[in-house]
């Protein structure tokens, strides 16, 4: 690295000197960077790309000239066969990565990159693997300046993450040619395809893949989680999330362990471990001060640093703007092709939401969405409660094995829809012989008729049935509300007719179908107006990002992603169905006893 400074030949006296001088390149290059004339108004999340009049903004105090030094000596670019240079983009992170308080105390021990695809995480995760192995990256103590010093970590345990194993390899297989013979020797590093050890197996690098009981009680001083985007509950990526950091958090006070997100923009609705992150560090932002409700802060700050260059929410996408914004997004990384993913972009088999996504690292829901979470959360009262005597409706959506069964409530008042059950199909073998416990459900709903003034009960019965009777698994019980409730219910759910009921609403008819497709447009309206209020409840986020619009002989309803999808939306379902109740109710004109006519 400190050849690239064209120096004449002198003799080094200690290798201190060359590190020395390859920390005063990068202070001399960032000093002397002009600022980045963007063509758009990307949204720049992070201290990264921050400025003021006299240039980059940089930590006061920051262990990362460390790494910049160290990896300059002792590692290479085998493709330009040259020492290792991080651009200057990713020099800064690695500055803020590590930067300390007064006291010497990371400001930061997790943090997450996301950029568009081919950016050059990967080989960034690798060097910042192989650097927290032997670099002074853990604070010691201030010399009379007040310049902090640092130590290596004589145990230092990299993990690189991911819920696959081709997944780790993108970062495993860069190490060979990353670590020179030299540096090999020196340190006594030993490679193998997925671990690499050195100074007599006191350090090491190690690929993992998602095995929770496996992972539990380790304790490594640095995690590398690749593509968090894609882990989820179905590939066991919430479990490894939740392992991984209890196993960071467990760690001493002494031990500077560390941990580094690599993904790109996430798929919005998939309730991935990368959505996850990012919404809780969102719930962080805002001006506590404000009088605003909506701009105060949900969480504590919790330390995470969190880094993105994305196009703006309204950034349209089109010939002549997409090389404009991918320039802007892609930052330093300028050996990517503006002309090759432009082709990319415009293909028309590429949906625009994974356009968005790779190239715009924009976080987008699917084309199908029925809601985005922007949208959903938009309505959130968190304050909101549902008290003891007040008018409510109730919808009940039943199943009997694989999807859940649900309850949810609407107030009548406001709209407030809260969700008051949830049955579904434990995981693993505790799941096999599971059905819904129907005298669950029972006392359920008879606790909410006891509670609130309850002024309309529907639900669909599915028909399922059941395995061992070959009757209908829920037809008994409806008929059973239908005759103790029906005279205290004013709104029916087939108030007049052969099968008129005050309980069933039943899907499989089209007519109620036909109710239901507007049910779900008058949602949706409601929830773009910010008319749709709930108090935040998870699961029936879950369930609403979940929901997919699925064109059906009736009208544009809902649906799951895809018959077998593990992705429930049961609670959203209920919750559409609740908010077209109230409507019917409120615009009823002649309300009886019993039925509305």
């Amino acid at each position: 690295m400190a050849r690239l400074l064209k120096r004449s030949a002198a003799y080094i006296p200690d290798r201190q000197s060359e590190y020395d001088e390859i920390i005063a390149w990068y202070r001399a290059a960032l000093d002397h960077e002009p600022a980045r004339a963007w063509h758009t108004n990307p949204t720049l999340i992070g201290p990264t790309w921050r400025r003021d009049e006299h240039g980059w903004l940089l930590p006061e105090r920051t262990l990362g000239w460390n790494l910049l030094a160290w990896s300059g000596y002792w590692l290479r670019d085998s493709k330009r066969r040259a020492p290792w240079k991080w651009t200057l983009e990713q020099a800064r992170f690695w500055l803020w990565y590590y930067a300390l308080d007064e006291h010497g105390v990371p400001l930061h021990d997790t943090a997450v990159l996301q950029r568009l695809k081919g950016w050059g995480k990967d080989p960034m995760a690798a060097g910042g693997a192989v650097c927290s192995c032997f670099a002074d990256l853990t604070f010691d103590h201030f010399d009379g300046d007040g310049t902090p010093i640092g130590r290596d970590e004589p145990n230092s345990w990299v993990q690189v993450c991911a819920v696959s194993q081709e997944q780790t390899k993108n970062t495993m297989k860069l190490l060979p040619g990353l670590i020179p013979a030299e540096t090999r020797r020196h340190y006594g590093i030993q490679l193998g395809k997925l671990n690499m050890y050195a100074l007599g197996d006191s350090r090491q690098i190690e690929a993992v893949t998602s095995s929770p009981l496996a992972l539990e009680g380790g304790r490594p001083t640095f995690l590398i989680r690749n593509e968090t985007q894609n882990w989820n509950s179905s590939n066991g990526g919430h479990d490894m999330d939740g392992v991984l950091s209890g196993n960071a958090a467990k760690s001493e006070a002494s031990v500077n362990v560390k941990t580094l997100d690599i993904c790109n923009a996430y798929r919005d609705g998939e309730d991935s471990v990368a959505q996850r992150v990012r919404e809780a560090w969102e719930g962080t932002q805002g001006d506590p001060t404000s009088s605003d409700q909506g701009r105060r802060p949900k969480y504590m700050d919790f330390g995470l640093l969190y880094d993105s260059i994305e196009a703006a929410p309204d950034t349209p996408m089109t010939e002549e703007s997409i090389p404009k914004v991918v320039e802007d997004v892609r930052g330093d990384s300028t050996w990517l092709s503006t002309a090759k993913i432009v082709k990319d972009i415009i293909n028309p088999k590429n949906p625009v939401s994974e356009s968005r996504r790779k190239w715009f690292n924009q976080c987008e829901a699917p084309e199908d969405a029925f809601v985005t979470s922007q949208e959903w959360d938009a309505n959130e009262h968190p304050e909101l409660r549902l008290e003891a005597g007040e008018e409510i409706v109730m919808f009940l959506d039943c199943s009997l094995t694989d999807d859940a069964t649900a309850l949810v409530a609407c107030r009548l008042s406001d709209g407030f829809v809260k969700p008051l059950g949830l049955w579904q199909r434990p995981p693993g073998k505790r799941g096999d012989q599971w059905t819904v416990p129907r005298e669950s459900v029972d006392d359920t709903v008879r606790t909410a008729m006891d509670r609130y003034r309850v002024v309309g009960f529907w639900g669909d019965p599915s028909h399922v049935l059941d395995d061992e009777t070959g009757l209908h698994y829920w037809d008994p019980l409806f008929d059973q509300w239908h005759r103790d409730f029906s005279r205290r219910l004013r709104i029916w759910a087939q108030p007049s007719g052969r099968d008129r009921h005050a309980v069933m609403f039943d899907m499989v008819r089209l007519d109620v179908q036909k109710r239901f497709v507007a049910y779900v447009d008058q949602a949706y309206t409601a929830i773009v107006d910010h008319d749709f209020p709930h108090d935040g409840d998870a699961r029936l986020r879950a369930h609403m990002l979940n929901a997919r619009r699925q064109p059906t002989r009736a009208g544009m309803s809902i649906a799951k992603e895809g018959r077998e999808s593990r992705r429930k939306i049961d609670l959203a379902f209920c919750a559409i169905a609740a908010r077209g109740m109230r409507r019917e109710y409120l615009n009823t004109r002649k309300r009886g006893a019993g039925q509305v006519w």
